[in-house]
Protein backbone atom coordinates (compact mmCIF):
# COMPACT_ATOMS: atom_id res chain seq x y z
CA UNK A 1 0.00 0.00 0.00
CA UNK A 2 2.51 2.55 1.05
CA UNK A 3 4.31 1.88 -2.38
CA UNK A 4 1.36 1.92 -5.00
CA UNK A 5 0.46 5.19 -2.23
CA UNK A 6 3.42 6.97 -2.99
CA UNK A 7 3.27 6.86 -6.85
CA UNK A 8 0.25 9.20 -6.52
CA UNK A 9 2.00 12.32 -4.77
CA UNK A 10 4.81 14.76 -6.49
CA UNK A 11 7.50 16.10 -5.75
CA UNK A 12 7.56 18.25 -2.79
CA UNK A 13 4.12 17.53 -1.45
CA UNK A 14 2.53 18.57 2.32
CA UNK A 15 0.63 15.58 3.52
CA UNK A 16 -2.36 15.94 5.61
CA UNK A 17 -3.46 13.53 7.86
CA UNK A 18 -6.41 12.57 10.20
CA UNK A 19 -6.36 9.93 12.69
CA UNK A 20 -3.35 7.33 13.55
CA UNK A 21 -3.04 5.24 10.26
CA UNK A 22 0.53 4.38 11.17
CA UNK A 23 3.01 0.65 12.75
CA UNK A 24 1.09 1.67 15.74
CA UNK A 25 -2.18 1.18 14.65
CA UNK A 26 -2.16 -1.21 12.05
CA UNK A 27 0.47 -4.36 11.45
CA UNK A 28 3.46 -3.72 8.98
CA UNK A 29 3.96 -0.12 7.81
CA UNK A 30 0.99 1.32 8.35
CA UNK A 31 -2.13 2.62 5.63
CA UNK A 32 -2.25 6.23 5.40
CA UNK A 33 0.57 7.30 7.07
CA UNK A 34 2.74 4.53 5.78
CA UNK A 35 1.90 6.05 2.54
CA UNK A 36 3.62 9.67 3.56
CA UNK A 37 6.64 8.00 5.27
CA UNK A 38 7.50 6.06 2.20
CA UNK A 39 6.74 9.12 -0.20
CA UNK A 40 9.19 10.81 2.27
CA UNK A 41 11.88 8.41 1.58
CA UNK A 42 11.01 9.03 -1.86
CA UNK A 43 11.72 12.56 -1.67
CA UNK A 44 8.28 13.18 -2.56
CA UNK A 45 7.20 14.77 1.25
CA UNK A 46 8.65 17.84 2.43
CA UNK A 47 6.23 18.22 4.95
CA UNK A 48 2.38 16.30 6.81
CA UNK A 49 0.44 18.34 8.73
CA UNK A 50 -1.52 16.10 11.46
CA UNK A 51 -4.75 17.06 12.65
CA UNK A 52 -4.92 16.98 16.10
CA UNK A 53 -8.35 14.51 15.83
CA UNK A 54 -10.36 15.03 18.46
CA UNK A 55 -11.37 14.08 21.12
CA UNK A 56 -9.00 10.71 21.62
CA UNK A 57 -6.20 13.18 19.65
CA UNK A 58 -4.83 9.91 18.16
CA UNK A 59 -2.73 12.90 15.50
CA UNK A 60 -1.34 14.55 18.20
CA UNK A 61 -0.37 11.86 20.73
CA UNK A 62 0.63 9.02 18.12
CA UNK A 63 1.30 10.14 14.88
CA UNK A 64 3.26 12.97 15.12
CA UNK A 65 5.25 10.41 17.28
CA UNK A 66 5.53 7.81 14.63
CA UNK A 67 6.56 11.08 12.18
CA UNK A 68 9.53 12.09 14.47
CA UNK A 69 10.63 8.41 14.72
CA UNK A 70 10.95 8.03 11.06
CA UNK A 71 12.07 11.81 9.79
CA UNK A 72 9.28 13.06 8.73
CA UNK A 73 8.96 17.45 9.18
CA UNK A 74 5.67 17.28 10.48
CA UNK A 75 3.69 20.25 12.09
CA UNK A 76 0.38 19.77 14.57
CA UNK A 77 -2.64 21.18 13.68
CA UNK A 78 -6.55 22.00 15.14
CA UNK A 79 -8.64 19.94 13.36
CA UNK A 80 -10.54 23.00 12.89
CA UNK A 81 -7.79 24.79 11.05
CA UNK A 82 -7.56 22.23 7.82
CA UNK A 83 -9.66 24.49 5.92
CA UNK A 84 -8.05 27.29 6.11
CA UNK A 85 -4.54 25.58 5.37
CA UNK A 86 -5.87 24.00 1.71
CA UNK A 87 -7.64 27.71 1.49
CA UNK A 88 -4.39 28.92 1.31
CA UNK A 89 -2.94 26.51 -1.08
CA UNK A 90 -0.80 24.81 1.58
CA UNK A 91 -2.30 21.07 1.25
CA UNK A 92 -1.44 18.89 -1.50
CA UNK A 93 -2.96 16.00 -1.06
CA UNK A 94 -5.01 14.47 2.50
CA UNK A 95 -4.46 10.85 2.83
CA UNK A 96 -6.78 8.86 5.58
CA UNK A 97 -7.70 5.16 6.46
CA UNK A 98 -10.55 3.66 6.79
CA UNK A 99 -12.82 1.54 9.44
CA UNK A 100 -14.85 -0.15 7.00
CA UNK A 101 -15.72 0.48 2.80
CA UNK A 102 -18.99 -0.59 1.53
CA UNK A 103 -18.76 -2.18 -1.86
CA UNK A 104 -19.95 0.78 -3.53
CA UNK A 105 -17.20 2.83 -2.33
CA UNK A 106 -18.21 4.58 1.01
CA UNK A 107 -15.99 5.06 3.67
CA UNK A 108 -16.56 5.01 7.82
CA UNK A 109 -13.43 6.42 9.17
CA UNK A 110 -12.73 8.88 12.26
CA UNK A 111 -15.15 11.28 12.64
CA UNK A 112 -14.80 14.69 10.79
CA UNK A 113 -13.44 12.61 7.91
CA UNK A 114 -16.38 13.59 5.91
CA UNK A 115 -15.81 17.28 6.24
CA UNK A 116 -12.34 16.84 5.68
CA UNK A 117 -13.48 15.72 2.08
CA UNK A 118 -16.14 18.44 1.40
CA UNK A 119 -13.44 21.02 1.83
CA UNK A 120 -10.88 19.27 -0.15
CA UNK A 121 -13.29 18.41 -3.05
CA UNK A 122 -14.06 22.18 -2.67
CA UNK A 123 -10.41 23.45 -3.45
CA UNK A 124 -9.14 20.85 -5.80
CA UNK A 125 -7.12 18.27 -2.88
CA UNK A 126 -6.84 15.14 -4.57
CA UNK A 127 -8.23 12.82 -1.22
CA UNK A 128 -7.13 8.79 -1.10
CA UNK A 129 -8.06 6.29 1.12
CA UNK A 130 -5.47 3.99 2.13
CA UNK A 131 -6.65 0.21 3.53
CA UNK A 132 -6.40 -3.11 3.00
CA UNK A 133 -8.63 -5.39 1.07
CA UNK A 134 -10.01 -6.98 4.24
CA UNK A 135 -11.41 -3.42 5.79
CA UNK A 136 -14.06 -4.14 2.55
CA UNK A 137 -17.45 -5.21 3.50
CA UNK A 138 -19.39 -6.75 0.46
CA UNK A 139 -22.20 -6.94 2.78
CA UNK A 140 -22.74 -3.07 3.00
CA UNK A 141 -24.27 -1.82 -0.07
CA UNK A 142 -23.51 1.59 0.96
CA UNK A 143 -22.54 3.66 3.89
CA UNK A 144 -25.97 3.78 5.06
CA UNK A 145 -25.44 -0.01 5.97
CA UNK A 146 -22.65 0.74 8.26
CA UNK A 147 -23.35 1.19 11.85
CA UNK A 148 -21.69 4.20 13.72
CA UNK A 149 -20.71 3.71 17.02
CA UNK A 150 -21.28 6.40 19.80
CA UNK A 151 -18.76 6.35 22.41
CA UNK A 152 -19.26 8.38 25.76
CA UNK A 153 -19.66 11.51 26.62
CA UNK A 154 -16.97 12.20 28.97
CA UNK A 155 -14.60 12.22 26.16
CA UNK A 156 -15.92 15.44 24.88
CA UNK A 157 -16.53 17.21 28.14
CA UNK A 158 -13.52 16.34 29.85
CA UNK A 159 -9.22 16.30 28.33
CA UNK A 160 -6.64 14.68 29.99
CA UNK A 161 -8.69 14.09 33.49
CA UNK A 162 -9.76 18.27 33.60
CA UNK A 163 -13.42 19.07 32.58
CA UNK A 164 -13.81 21.44 29.67
CA UNK A 165 -17.66 22.14 30.31
CA UNK A 166 -19.99 23.05 33.41
CA UNK A 167 -21.42 20.17 35.32
CA UNK A 168 -24.20 18.03 33.49
CA UNK A 169 -23.61 19.18 29.99
CA UNK A 170 -24.64 16.83 27.79
CA UNK A 171 -22.43 15.58 24.76
CA UNK A 172 -22.95 13.76 21.51
CA UNK A 173 -20.21 11.63 20.52
CA UNK A 174 -19.84 9.98 17.71
CA UNK A 175 -17.14 7.82 16.89
CA UNK A 176 -16.85 7.86 12.74
CA UNK A 177 -18.61 9.54 9.84
CA UNK A 178 -19.36 7.81 6.23
CA UNK A 179 -17.74 9.91 3.33
CA UNK A 180 -19.77 8.88 0.24
CA UNK A 181 -18.18 7.45 -2.50
CA UNK A 182 -18.35 9.99 -4.83
CA UNK A 183 -15.63 12.57 -2.86
CA UNK A 184 -13.03 10.18 -2.83
CA UNK A 185 -10.14 10.38 -5.28
CA UNK A 186 -8.91 6.78 -5.41
CA UNK A 187 -8.81 4.15 -2.90
CA UNK A 188 -5.63 2.52 -2.14
CA UNK A 189 -5.06 -1.30 -1.22
CA UNK A 190 -2.59 -3.64 -1.23
CA UNK A 191 -3.37 -5.07 -4.74
CA UNK A 192 -3.02 -1.74 -6.08
CA UNK A 193 -4.80 1.60 -6.62
CA UNK A 194 -8.87 1.14 -7.27
CA UNK A 195 -10.74 4.11 -8.92
CA UNK A 196 -14.07 5.06 -9.73
CA UNK A 197 -16.68 3.40 -10.56
CA UNK A 198 -15.61 1.81 -7.74
CA UNK A 199 -17.95 -0.95 -7.39
CA UNK A 200 -16.80 -2.80 -9.98
CA UNK A 201 -13.06 -2.07 -9.30
CA UNK A 202 -13.62 -3.05 -5.76
CA UNK A 203 -15.35 -6.21 -6.81
CA UNK A 204 -12.24 -6.75 -8.94
CA UNK A 205 -9.94 -6.67 -6.41
CA UNK A 206 -11.80 -8.82 -3.99
CA UNK A 207 -11.51 -11.28 -6.83
CA UNK A 208 -7.81 -11.07 -7.40
CA UNK A 209 -7.32 -11.38 -3.49
CA UNK A 210 -9.43 -14.59 -3.46
CA UNK A 211 -7.38 -16.07 -6.07
CA UNK A 212 -4.38 -15.50 -3.69
CA UNK A 213 -2.75 -12.92 -6.73
CA UNK A 214 0.08 -11.34 -5.28
CA UNK A 215 0.90 -7.85 -5.84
Amino acid sequence: MAGYGATLLSGASTVLTHRNTGPLATDGGGTALGVAIEAHRRGLVEDVLVDETRPRLQGARLTTWELKQHGVPHRLITDSSAAIHMAAGRVSTVLTGADRIAANGDTTNKVRTYSLEIVAKHHDVPFYVVAPISTIDANSPDGRAIPIEERDESEVTTIGGETLAPDATRAANPAFDVTPASLITAIVTEMGVLSPAYKRSIEDAIELAGQGVGT
